[in-house]
């Protein structure tokens, strides 16, 4: 789960011209990877994106009855928080990252066109089921929770990190037992945090510390927790945190967790629930992965890690605790 976009797509602004000044092989990120240098800049302008060709079989899959918001357009809702996965581009009005290009190959395929909505995060479950927009690829992880109101189409694996400091004596933060006693930074009211908090009950029927969770409105004041010693680690998306330990040079990765703890867990495409619409979309997005476009995407934002074989529909997600 992940913030509004005022609590987080400023920080990307002041970060731009940093980014291209560091080398893009740094902590959290595969070490053949290179980001390009529109992806460095966060320019409006990514000549580099791919594209992909209209799907038959998506197109034939949509209900012949479905009311898209705009008629000839695919509607999506994105949180545009902060770089790889979502942001408003140097000109401060682009939405650009690796999300809104999945939305853009996913329209595609379906033969349609893209229209892009920034939402702040709380607001999208209301703009899914009020019809307000089409469908929401904006990093939403699956739950089993969700599943009850929402479809979902997969398209990422959802996985969250543990960073500290570079000079932090902490080397792996892999199981409960190694959280004990510390101080975590993490997103309220989020799947990060739910999981921290199962740790920390287990923890405690153990006779072990629980950790002591912390919760910031921004990026800037976090980053400042992290690095002062007010904090021992933060745990949060791994994709953003990976690309704010390249940006910085300043953090490393030190566990990485799926979203689903203890079983694997997926991000999807988000739809109304049993409005028809995600058996095309799972078929579009399995089109992409095929024809390579997807991989592209992944690879231009740094989240090959977080690739996925084949897109599902509603598979298992993060349990009720």
């Amino acid at each position: 789960m992940l913030p509004s976009l005022s609590r987080r797509h400023g920080l990307a602004f002041g970060l731009a011209a940093l980014i291209a000044a560091l080398a893009p092989a740094q902590a959290g990120f595969a070490a053949e990877t290179v980001l390009a240098p529109e992806v460095l800049a966060l320019s409006p302008d990514q000549p580099g994106a791919p594209h992909t060709a209209a799907n038959a079989a998506a197109i034939a899959a949509l209900p012949k009855d479905f009311a898209f918001v705009t008629p000839g357009k695919l509607t999506v809702a994105v949180s545009a928080f902060a770089p790889p996965l979502a942001v408003q581009a140097s000109d401060a009005r682009t939405l650009i990252g690796a999300d809104p290009e999945i939305a853009r190959l996913v329209a595609e395929a379906l033969g349609l066109e893209l229209e892009l909505i920034a939402v702040a995060w709380p607001d999208w479950p209301l703009g899914v089921t009020s019809g307000k927009y089409d469908a929401v690829i904006s990093n939403v992880g699956v739950t089993e929770e969700r599943k009850e109101k929402y479809d979902f189409a997969t398209y990422r694996q959802g996985v969250h990190g543990f960073y500290v400091p570079l000079d932090s004596p902490i080397q792996s933060l892999a199981e409960p037992k190694d959280i004990a006693g510390l101080k975590i930074i993490t997103g309220s009211g989020a799947i990060q945090e739910r999981i921290l908090l199962e740790w920390n009950r287990l923890n405690t029927e153990a006779g072990l510390a629980p950790a002591e969770l912390l919760f910031f409105d921004d990026d800037a004041a976090e980053t400042l927790a992290l690095l002062s010693g007010r904090a021992d680690a933060n745990f949060n998306p791994n994709g953003t945190q990976a690309w704010n330990a390249t940006v910085t040079g300043k953090t490393r990765r030190v566990g990485l967790i799926s979203a689903g703890w203890p079983n694997l867990a997926e991000v999807g495409v988000v739809t109304k629930k049993d409005n028809g619409l995600s058996p095309a979309l799972v078929i579009a997005l399995n089109g992409i992965i095929a024809d390579g476009s997807y991989a592209q995407v992944l690879t231009r934002w740094g989240l090959t890690e977080e690739a996925v074989p084949e897109s599902r529909e509603n598979p298992p997600g993060l349990p009720k605790f």
